[in-house]
Order: C-alpha cells, then structure tokens, then sequence
C-alpha cells in the first residue's frame, strides 16, 4: 500500500472528498482505488474558525503500483502472540483485573501459561448495577464500586489511550482492544478514547478470551497473604467474599496489579516487609463547563461536524507548585468514585460519542512526599484519606462538595452557569482541601483561563474532591521486575510504574514476557 501525509479535508468530509485528494495527489484514476486505510486523524484549529480534518492513510492501487516520493506501507492489525510454553508449570496468580491485571493475565494465556486472577470486585455486568445504585442511593459496596472491580477503574472514565511512551506495545494493546471489541477508531485518532460505554463490552470480550485460553478469573475473591520460602513465593492466600472460606493456591509467580486504591494490601505488603517508598501524586477537584464554551474557545465555532473539543492545560507557580488538568471528559459527567465508606472522592467519565451537555477535568496541585509530614511508606496514602474523609464530613450526606468558580476564588456568592452532572452540597470546599492546594487553586485558575478562555469561569462549577489521580507510592521491584521475594512482580498504576490504561497494559505485558523467558531459559 502507499502512504499519503497531509490531506486536508472540511469537519464534514465523506469519502468521496478524500478520495478526489487521493487522485490529485497520485495522479491516478478513481476507479484505480481498491481501498482505503486511515493511518492517523487529527483536527488542525490553528486558524479558527477555519478548522481542517489532517488525514495520514495507507491506499490499494488495483494494479499494484507504487509511486516514488511515496512510502510504501503495511497496517498491522495483529494483537499479541506468543509461543506456547509445552511445560507444566504452577499457575501464575495475578491480583486485580484492571488494565495491567488484564493485560497480564491475557498475555500468560496466550502464552499458554493459564493464569489465575483474583478480583475482589464483581464481573463488570454486577459491577455496574452496584456503582448504579451507589450514584442512586449512596450505598458503597466497598468491594465493587467505581475503583474495584473488573476493569479496573478506568471503567468508569472516559477510556482515554493517550500515553507518553513511545513503545511497540503500544500499538499491540490498541489493537487487542479492537480485536475485543473496541470501535476500530481508536487504531488512528489522534487522542484516541475507548469511552465507558464500550469499555464493559471490551473488558467482558477479553475475559471470557482469558478463559477460552486456559485461564481463570475469581471474581468476589479477595487476596489475604502469601507465602515464602527462601525468599521466594510459594502459595497465596484467598478468600471468597461470598462464604468467607479461606482456600490456597500455589504458585511461584504473583503478580500485584492491584490499582491505586488498594489500601489494606499495601498495608499487608508493609507489615510482610516489602519495599515500599512515598512518591508524589495530586490533589484537587473536578472542574465542570459548558461543552459549548469549550468547543467556541477552541475552535472558534460550534460546527457539529467536530468533535467534542478538549484541553490539557498547566501552569508553574511562583511557590514551586504546578497547576494542572488532568483526565479531561468532553461532554462527560463527574462521578462520586469513593471506595470506602466515609469518603468522597470524585472523577470523569465520558461514553464514546461525547455527546453530553457539560465538560470536566481534573483542576490538580502536584503534592510531594515531604507535604506528608512523615516518613512512614504510606504517609501518602494517610494523607489521602484525611481529606477524602474531610469531604464527607462537610458534604452533609447530600453529595460531593461543590463550590462555584466565583465565589472560590472571591468568596461572593456566584449563580452556576452549568447544571451539575451529579448530587453536590454547595459549600466552602477550602474546608477539605490543604491550605497549599487551596492556595495554589486560587493563583492558578485565574492563569488557566488566561490560556482558554471560559475555563475558569466564575458561573463554572468546582466539585471535590479529586485525590486518586495516582497512586502516592511505589512497591520497589528490580531490573527483572521482582521485589526482594522472588516471583512477587508489583505492576501497574497500583505499584507506582504506570499512570493510565496504555501504560498499565504494557507494564503487565512486560511482566509477563519476564516470566515467559525465565521459564523458557529453564
């Protein structure tokens, strides 16, 4: 196939238009093109309102011909493959079912490995009827909410795929998630996004993949210990939240893609001796706008052939903080995402088409290790838990504290220019925010809206409290992946070595084509 760069098109092309650009640009007849294959999309809005649709894609000539100036190129569709290991070998345990757990455990299946996953949350189907009537009625099933759960909890988010590494695992887990279900967009816009919507489809598609391989997931089972000999795994512990019974498993290889919030294992794996250090995370809230004031600002239009725009913005303090959005949901929804009773905490989410009437993101301050005020490996954690526990207090049980923009950072009252996705108190959110947060809120957002305009309005909504943007430790692992017990791999956003669904699904596949190659080298 040829590759063509920079074709031009309207918002509102259609394939005829693309392929009169095709023939100019190749000089040939129309009736030669045998097919089409988008490479890259992305929205060129430097000249607004005069916006422009910047295609890359791969062309079929029915003849076979190539042109000189003109690349030559094979899309790649495939997913992950592996040679199966032909020796018996004890079950690799892979604790946790979000990305990297997923991504994981998927990889040893098609290793032919079989793994077995424990999950304390529910098969993404009850999952979703439990976090419905959280949002409905304020019942937490601590166990299966917003961050447990299969799927992890980019779940309920906007299912974005954006990451900053530049590796060819990268294309390999977009791919899987198309091969499982996921629109075949996602192989070629420029920030691509699954949506929550089509997420339960896709994680549901690559478990019941996992299964059909040899592998098999405990839902409801919840990961109690492990077990050593001479400094290595030997055995798990687990337990069936559905009967209480206690049951072992033996294995020499367990994997911890546990996720951010998995608070007592990581006291587990403090008490058992692992290494644990602080690391930074962020704190803030959740900003909620009007769609179309984003769309306005960056497009200079509201053209409903465009997408729902976005925005990634930052700005770098006087006082050594950074301000910054993060996991922006255009035309999205703010979530209460809490998964302990007593605490609030808030996130976004977005479905595929983006078609809602608000935007939000993360409104975050950077908080590092020595704001804990303590050098215990958890600190972060503690500090976490502290607001997410202030939050509740002041909400009143009537929803996530809310604040408008205006009277945030003027103390007037202020009428809301947007309809609030979610149930909220309005109060002072200053009372469960730290006073260099609040502070750094107050300088920043003024500065944010500097760089687009309406951000930061003072009718726009702020909602908190948005405090598990990351996890604020690291459980240490050398070279090979491993903890100073041999065969314990920590993986993922949970063990401080990912931050999002790509970077986790790679970290998982990396560890498990550790484990492929110490069984191969046997």
């Amino acid at each position: 196939m040829i590759k063509i760069d920079n074709i031009v098109l309207t918002p509102n092309f259609n394939r005829d238009d693309l392929v009169k650009e095709i023939v100019k640009k190749l000089n040939v007849k129309q009736n030669e093109i045998k097919n089409i294959v988008y490479i890259k999309k992305s929205i060129d809005a430097r000249r607004k309102p005069n916006v422009k649709i910047i295609l890359s894609v791969a062309v079929e000539l029915k003849s076979g011909k190539t042109f000189a100036g003109f690349q030559s190129y094979e899309p790649d569709f495939s997913g992950l493959s592996y040679e199966k290991i032909n020796k018996k070998v004890l079950n690799p345990v892979v604790v946790g079912f979000g990305p990297a757990g997923m991504f994981c455990a998927l990889s040893l299946a098609y290793m032919g490995l079989n793994p077995i996953v424990i999950e304390q949350g529910k098969c993404v189907e009850e999952r979703e009827k439990d976090v419905s009537t959280f949002w409905e009625t304020g019942k937490l099933n601590e166990f299966s909410n917003v961050q447990f759960g299969e799927g992890g909890a980019g779940t309920f988010s906007d299912g974005k795929l954006n990451t900053n590494l530049n590796s060819p695992y990268c294309k390999k887990v977009i791919n899987e998630f198309v091969l499982h279900g996921a629109p075949k967009e996602i192989s070629y816009i420029n920030k691509p996004h699954i949506g929550s919507d089509n997420l339960k489809n896709v994680v549901k598609n690559i478990r019941n993949k996992i299964i059909s391989l040899g592998g098999k997931i405990l839902f409801q089972t919840q990961f109690i210990n492990y077990n050593q000999e001479n400094d290595k795994i030997c055995s798990v512990i687990v337990k069936n939240l559905n009967n209480n019974k206690l049951s072992t498993i033996e294995t020499n290889h367990l994997i911890l893609a546990v996720g951010h919030s998995a608070r007592p294992t990581f006291e587990l794996l403090y008490n058992k001796g692992l290494n644990i250090q602080q690391k930074p995370f962020a704190m803030g809230v959740r900003i909620e706008q009007k769609q179309s004031d984003i769309n306005f600002s960056q497009y200079g239009c509201n053209n409903k052939s465009l997408p729902s725009a976005d925005y990634k913005l930052a700005v770098h303090l006087p006082n050594g903080r950074s301000v910054f959005t993060f996991c922006m949901c255009p035309g999205g929804v703010v979530v209460s995402s809490a998964s302990n009773n007593g605490e609030i905490v808030t996130n976004g989410m977005s479905n595929f088409k983006r078609d809602g009437e608000n935007a939000n993101s993360a409104v975050l301050v950077n908080v590092v290790p020595s704001d804990y005020k303590s050098d215990h490996p958890l600190a972060g954690i503690y500090f976490q838990q502290k607001y997410e526990k202030l939050a509740f207090a002041i909400s009143n049980n009537g929803g996530c504290p809310a604040q408008s923009v205006g009277e945030f950072l003027t103390g007037k009252k202020t009428e809301l220019k947007v309809k609030p996705s979610l149930k909220v108190f309005l109060c002072d959110i200053k009372k469960c925010l730290p006073n260099f947060v609040c502070e750094s809120l107050m300088e920043g957002l003024p500065l944010l809206n500097q760089k687009l305009k309406g951000f930061a309005d003072f009718g726009n909504l702020l909602v908190a409290i948005e405090s598990r943007s990351s996890c604020p430790l690291t459980i240490v692992r050398n070279e090979n992946y491993q903890t100073k017990i041999k065969g314990i791999f920590p993986c993922g956003e949970g063990a401080g070595y990912a931050g999002g669904i790509i970077s986790s699904a790679v970290d998982g596949i990396k560890i498990a084509e550790q484990i492929y190659f110490e069984l191969k080298s046997k």
